[in-house]
Parts: C-alpha cells; structure tokens; sequence
C-alpha cells in the first residue's frame, strides 16, 4: 500500500483525489491536512464521502509518509515544502503552478518533472518530485502534441475554451458566485492565461523551432466541471495524414480518443478521458478537445502520475465512466 498525505484537503482537488484514491486498491490515505479544519470529519467538508471515509482533518504532518499531494492553490507549495521536512524517500504531486516551468522546477537540488504523462511518462516513472499540469493547459497540449511531435506547428494557435465554476477554487469570488454565475458567460485573462508559459514549453519539447503565437481566449462557464476547447490552426499536410498522425501518436495511450466526429463534454466528465475531435474546414484544422478538469486536468492525472511512479498500471483507480445524463 501506498501511504498518502493531502496536504489543502478542503478543496475541490483535494476532494477530488480523497473520492478517487478511496477506492483505490493500492491507497491508505494516512492524513488529510487543513488548519481551517482540523479536528473536523472530512465528510463534514466533502459530503459525497460520508459513509465512504471516516478520515479526520488534521493540522499536523506524518513525514514519514510514501507520498504527499500538494492542494494549496497557485503559489504556495514553495513555502509549505521550505516549512516542513518529509523523509528523504518521500515523493511529491503538486497539483499547483509553483514547478511547472522548466526555470521554476528545481528544489533542494532535485527537479520537478512536468506531469503530462503523454509528454514525459518515462521521466515520471522515475521521478521523486512532480509538477502536475493545469487543467486548460491538460487539454490545450494534448490538442497540439501531436502536431509539435511532427513538426507541423508554423502559424498562428487559436485556441476558444470554457471551464467550469470548479476551476476557480472552493472560495468564493465575485466570478464564481451562483447567481452572477448561473445562465452567465464570460471570458477572462484573453492571450495572457498563466498556463500559457507551460504549453508553450511543452510545444518547444517536441518542435525546437516552435516561435508562433498560441491566442488563448479562456472562459468561464456556467456549469461546474468540465472544459470545452477549440482550437484552429492551418493544415500543413493532408487531412487524412494528419488524423494518421494523431492516431499514430495516441496509440495504446489509456485515456486519449482520437475521433473525426463531433463530441461534447458530457463524453468524459467524472472521468479521467480527454477526446480529441479533428475536423477539416477549408484550409484549416479544427481540433476540439473536452476534459474533466478536476479528474484528467487535476486530480485524475495526480493518481495517473502516481501509478507511474509506484510502478503500477496506469490506470488503476482510473477507470471510471462518463456520467451521461
């Protein structure tokens, strides 16, 4: 058994792994950290577990743990590793942005490995320190690989996508507030999104010569989970060839699908499933890609990179259907 530390448990993505990793057959969940809660159930905060974990809150870490998942929010793991010691042995998930650009990933002498396990699954597999990737960068950079892994990024990405309410975080703002929210659209962050820089950084890992513009218009949406990305950029090959290539590329991967047909986002919600769509339209490729952004674009791909690490099956935990209607 792997022995587990969820360090920011009363958060979507640290409910997200406590729902996945509860019937997981290789998890102990050994402690649930959270000073605003300490001493409280976890299912007092996370509901849908009452009668699943009996798991209380606590304000103290066991260091001696396997592995620690990191559910703080964007900018504070740094300080909480600098803070608490674990054992020498101890791996680590940040689900944060704090390691995941290549200039931010070193700590203590050891690097983060980006966590993107169909860019990097062998520097996973022997990886202590992971960065996990950020939700609209999991389904931007699965849309593109391919393409970069060819060569065949040389115009201008245009990429449309909407998030969830989830993927603004537990606390409540004045643009994830229901009212405002509900029967609302907007877009947020147009062309300057911070998972810019790690998509970016993916793009070039797979085709040095990558100098274009990525134009990222996010959105919020008014439903709580999922992502809906589209993205367009000219066809440098054949239609045909490039679905070839995308096929080619994806081939025996547990939760990529590659289709020409139109989906939607209900296909991979509660599941860790991201389905790419290619279409041809005149001169141009249109890809859509849909996640579930808290399971394939966070917690999810947290347990997948753990499994890689451990040295079990990919997709133990992982094999969950979509919950259609």
């Amino acid at each position: 058994m792997i022995n587990i530390g969820i360090i920011g448990g009363s958060g979507y993505t640290a409910g997200e792994l406590l729902r996945l990793l509860a019937f997981h057959p290789n998890a102990n969940i050994d402690f649930v950290y959270s000073t605003t809660n300490a001493g409280n159930a976890v299912f007092s905060v996370h509901e849908d577990l009452y009668g699943t974990l009996e798991n209380t809150f606590t304000d103290t870490v066991n260091p001696d743990v396997d592995l620690v998942f990191l559910c703080l929010g964007h900018g504070k793991s740094l300080s909480f590793l600098e803070a608490n010691n674990f054992s020498v042995s101890t791996k680590v998930i940040d689900l944060g942005n704090d390691f995941r650009l290549s200039k931010d990933a070193s700590f203590k002498g050891k690097k983060f490995i980006y966590g993107l396990p169909e860019l990097n699954r062998d520097a996973i597999k022997t990886a202590q320190y992971i960065a996990n990737p950020g939700c609209f960068a999991t389904a931007i950079q699965l849309a593109l690989l391919p393409l970069a892994k060819n060569g065949l990024l040389s115009d201008t990405v245009h990429v449309n996508a909407t998030t969830g309410s989830t993927g603004a975080g537990v606390m409540t703002s004045a643009t994830s507030h229901h009212p405002w929210r509900m029967g609302n659209m907007s877009h947020y962050k147009a062309f300057g999104h911070q998972h810019l820089g790690e998509i970016i950084q993916s793009l070039k890992q797979l085709q040095n010569s990558f100098e274009q513009e990525v134009l990222f218009i996010p959105n919020r949406g008014d439903f709580p989970r999922g992502i809906f990305a589209t993205l367009y950029t000219k066809l440098q090959s054949d239609f045909e060839s490039v679905v070839k290539l995308y096929r080619e590329y994806y081939e025996g991967e547990p939760f990529v699908k590659i289709t020409t047909n139109a989906i939607n986002m209900k296909l991979v919600l509660q599941t860790n499933n991201c389905f790419i769509s290619l279409e041809e339209k005149g001169d141009y490729l249109l890809i859509t890609s849909v996640i579930d952004n808290l399971v394939k674009g966070a917690s999810g791909q947290a347990i997948e990179n753990m499994n890689l690490m451990f040295g079990l099956e990919e997709a133990t935990g992982l094999k969950l259907k979509a919950q259609g209607f």
